[in-house]
């Protein structure tokens, strides 16, 4: 453990206390002490230690109900507690492990035991603690950006997912609106933002549909990766029905606004490497991937005219005969030397699902 354990050691006898904090002193621990239930309970909220040592047998609140409060409380819920007691009898041990205390140790107890027992629940609290900030730093990155039940896998094992960057096989869909300057030229504000709006909840949707994981937003562009952060074998085909029903959902999109709002995305997808994972400046993270085929997935982007849907070459090796294609040929692309082989989806092949 990088810091030091901190316990907290609660008895309404002095000596007790000072025995327990003593031993526990000279295993490197800091101590802090209580002598009732009601200051106890005071200073564990306040310090929120590693453990709690506490007896039973204390004034003003005893073990029992300084135990129950701390478990109820979220804030020190997660605080282990070992009761210390001479209160030792197999019916004061079993209504404190109901009450949430993760163990028990009669009186008198042997110093060796006691430390032991301590060594065990502060390297299982750490672990838990560790475990919590995982989940933490998996939903503050993805509950925004992937389907809710994406999240829960990978909540099921928070140790799947790695937030520094890797590198990996993936796809990249790029949509961005065509014609989307000049509409905005003749709306208010409110209203642009409302179209807007409109525009990505569509795409969102879409691309949440398949599992895949919104990456950025630049004003009306939207990029999602494929195959992260879970692992998808079939990550170019979900990123081909996600792109297939953004189009499809447009139509009964456009049938809600009039004639003059309505505008349609080009859509690219590339498959290739990329570095994966939370990147940007300290205080501002974003989970995304960086790379040549990202560029690429980008630069198709912007010659797709609307309702277009255009692919590599990788992406239509990796498809196989899942789709149906057609060939635009050799396409300069801008910033690369070299002409690029680029496709035109179709749509799925025959017998496929949509």
């Amino acid at each position: 453990m990088s810091h030091r354990p901190t316990i907290l050691v609660a008895d309404d006898r002095e000596d007790n206390v000072a025995l327990v904090c003593d031993l526990l002193d000279m295993e490197g621990y800091q101590t802090l002490s209580a002598y009732d239930g009601q200051e106890a309970l005071e200073r564990i909220r306040e310090h929120l230690p590693d453990l709690v040592v506490l007896d039973l047998d204390m004034p003003i609140l005893n073990g029992y109900e300084v135990c129950t409060r701390l478990k109820a409380d979220l804030k020190t819920a997660h605080i282990p507690v070992l009761m210390l007691t001479a209160w030792g009898t197999p019916e004061h041990r079993v209504k404190g492990l109901r009450l949430g205390a993760e163990d028990y140790l009669a009186k008198p107890f042997d110093y060796r035991e006691l430390l032991e027992r301590v060594k065990t629940h502060l390297r299982i609290k750490h672990q838990t603690d560790e475990l919590r900030a995982a989940e933490k730093a998996i939903r503050e990155t993805f509950a925004r950006y992937v389907s809710p039940k994406v999240v829960e896998r990978l909540l099921a094992d928070p140790t799947r997912v790695r937030l520094g960057g890797t590198q990996q096989p993936m796809t990249v869909l790029f949509a961005d609106l065509r014609g989307y300057t000049a509409v905005s030229e003749a709306l208010p504000p409110n209203e642009l933002v409302d179209l807007l709006n409109g525009y990505l909840t569509v795409a969102v949707q879409a691309v949440l549909a398949h599992e895949g994981t919104i990456s950025r937003y630049a004003g009306d562009l939207i990029m999602a990766i494929f195959n992260a952060p879970l692992p998808q074998l079939d990550h170019p085909l979900r990123a081909v029905r996600a792109a297939l029903r953004l189009k499809r959902d447009m139509a009964a999109h456009h049938a809600t606004l009039p004639d003059h709002l309505r505008t349609d995305f080009g859509i690219a997808i590339v498959t290739g490497e990329a570095v994966v994972g939370n990147i940007g400046a300290r205080e501002w993270l974003n989970y995304t991937a960086i790379g040549d085929m990202v560029n690429l997935a980008q630069r198709l982007e912007e010659i797709a005219v609307g309702g277009e849907i255009l692919v590599d070459e990788a992406t239509r090796q990796a498809l196989g005969g899942a789709v149906q294609l057609e060939e635009k040929g050799l396409t300069p692309i801008r910033g690369r030397r070299e002409l690029v082989m680029v496709y035109a989806l179709q749509g799925l092949a025959e017998g496929k699902d949509p």
